[in-house]
C-alpha cells in the first residue's frame, strides 16, 4: 500500500496512481484538479456535498477540480486515481459516475507505472493523451443518489440512511420530520429530480451494491434494505443495474 501523499504537490498536469487499502474512512478533501477515481477491486463510497455513489469494480467516478468529497470502504479495495489539469484536455464538466471497458482499465493501469516526479518521454505522453480522449466516450452508470439540502427532508433522507428498511411511508416520515406530506413530496422532486418513491428505491439499492461487495447474501441484503420477497429485489437489482444480484460481480 502506498503511503498517502498530496496529488496537489505533484507538478504534473495528469498523473496517475495505483492504491491499495484494507479499509477506507477519509476526511473530507477536495484537490485542484479533476479527479477520476476507478475501482479495479472492492467497493467504494464516494460522498460529496450534494450526493453520493457506490462505485462497484468496473466503473469509476469522475470529479470536477475542486470538489469536496470524501472516501469509505468496508473491506479492501484497489483503486486507480488520476488527475488532470482542467486545460490537459477537453474533459468532463460534471461529476458523475462512469462504465470503464477493458482498454480504458488498460491504459489506467499502464498510466500508473509512470513516474510522477520525471519527465514523461513521448510514448508516454501519447499513452496519457489517448486515455485523456478515451474519457468523454465512456457511459455513465445509475450509481448516484442525490442528497436534499432542505433540513426537513435532510431528516427523512437521514433516518432512511440509518435504516433502509424502514417501512413508513411519506405520509408517517414527513409528520417526524415536522413537514407536510405534500411538501416533502414537492421537495424530494425539486431538491434531488426523484419523487420520494424513486430517491427511497435508489438508496436502498446503493446501500444493496455496498453490502453485496462486502461478501453478504442475496437474502440478507434484501430484507436489510426493506424487501421481503427476494425475487422482488433481484427483479428491482436487475432493472437498475443490468444484471442480478448474484452474477454482478462475478
Amino acid at each position: 500500500m502506498r503511503e498517502a501523499f498530496d496529488p496537489d504537490g505533484v507538478e504534473r498536469s495528469v498523473f496517475v496512481v495505483d492504491e491499495r487499502h484494507e479499509a477506507i474512512d477519509e476526511s473530507w478533501r477536495a484537490y485542484r484538479r479533476a479527479r477520476l477515481i476507478y475501482v479495479s477491486v472492492g467497493v467504494l463510497t464516494v460522498r460529496t456535498e450534494s450526493g453520493r455513489w457506490v462505485v462497484p469494480p468496473g466503473h469509476a467516478l469522475w470529479l470536477t477540480a475542486n470538489t469536496l468529497h470524501c472516501l469509505t470502504a468496508g473491506e479492501p479495495v484497489r483503486l486507480y486515481s488520476l488527475y488532470a489539469d482542467a486545460d490537459a484536455a477537453p474533459l468532463p464538466t460534471q461529476s458523475g459516475a462512469l462504465v470503464l471497458n477493458p482498454l480504458a482499465a488498460a491504459l489506467l493501469s499502464a498510466a500508473a507505472d509512470l513516474p510522477h516526479d520525471q519527465p514523461f518521454d513521448e510514448p508516454a505522453e501519447r499513452l496519457l493523451q489517448v486515455l485523456l480522449d478515451r474519457l468523454s466516450g465512456l457511459p455513465a452508470a445509475p450509481l448516484a443518489l442525490n442528497w436534499p439540502r432542505d433540513p426537513r427532508i435532510q431528516r427523512i433522507a437521514e433516518l432512511l440512511n440509518a435504516n433502509p428498511a424502514e417501512p413508513a411511508v411519506l405520509d408517517d416520515l414527513a409528520t417526524a420530520a415536522g413537514v407536510t406530506a405534500r411538501t416533502a413530496a414537492r421537495l424530494f422532486v425539486k431538491e434531488t429530480g426523484q419523487t420520494f418513491g424513486q430517491w427511497r428505491q435508489q438508496l436502498r439499492l446503493l446501500v444493496a451494491l455496498e453490502r453485496l461487495g462486502a461478501g453478504a447474501s442475496v437474502t440478507q441484503v434484501a430484507l436489510e434494505v426493506g424487501y421481503s420477497d427476494v425475487s422482488s429485489f433481484i427483479a428491482v437489482f436487475r432493472d437498475a443495474f443490468g444484471d442480478t444480484p448474484a452474477r454482478y460481480f462475478r
